[in-house]
């Protein structure tokens, strides 16, 4: 997401590897690798999350490399993605959390201005998880306290 409120400027010199293919070290079977991504979705992990198990416990740097396919794309195929993708997921629960600090705190004037750029953000996503097609055309941001996320 651009820092569209801030003034920062991003990561700098933040790259991925430039090799195209495997790395010789790693021992893992393009078929394994797949295993293993679909046995950590089915235990409800997101992509994100079992991008970074598979870096850190399974040393496997990048799965698009190896297998040819990201996370995201091995868990489609198997049908065990999210609903809702992932980055609007966590924006939905921030602002569950900053609503419910609202509640107890109602002259926070900081958290009602985070409140309103995370809802400016979910909107900006909806608009292109939507042109995208990850979102169905009649899915709409109701602005409420979820609960259970």
């Amino acid at each position: 997401m651009a820092r569209m409120h801030t003034h920062q400027r991003g990561k700098s010199h933040s790259s991925r590897p430039i090799a195209k293919r495997a790395p010789s070290w790693s021992k893992y079977t393009p078929e394994e690798i797949e295993t293993l991504i679909i046995k950590l979705g089915r235990e409800g992990h997101p992509p994100t999350k079992i991008g970074m198990i598979l870096r850190d416990q399974y040393a496997v740097p990048l799965t698009r490399t190896t297998t040819g396919k990201t996370v995201s794309e091995t868990l489609k195929a198997q049908e065990l993605q999210a609903k809702i993708p992932e980055p609007l997921s966590e924006l939905l629960k921030k602002t569950t959390r900053l609503r419910r600090h609202l509640e107890k705190n109602k002259a926070d004037y900081v958290n009602k201005r985070s409140l309103i750029i995370a809802e400016a953000k979910i909107h900006r996503l909806v608009k292109y998880y939507k042109a995208k097609k990850q979102l169905p055309p009649d899915w709409s941001y109701k602005p409420q306290i979820v609960t259970g996320i």
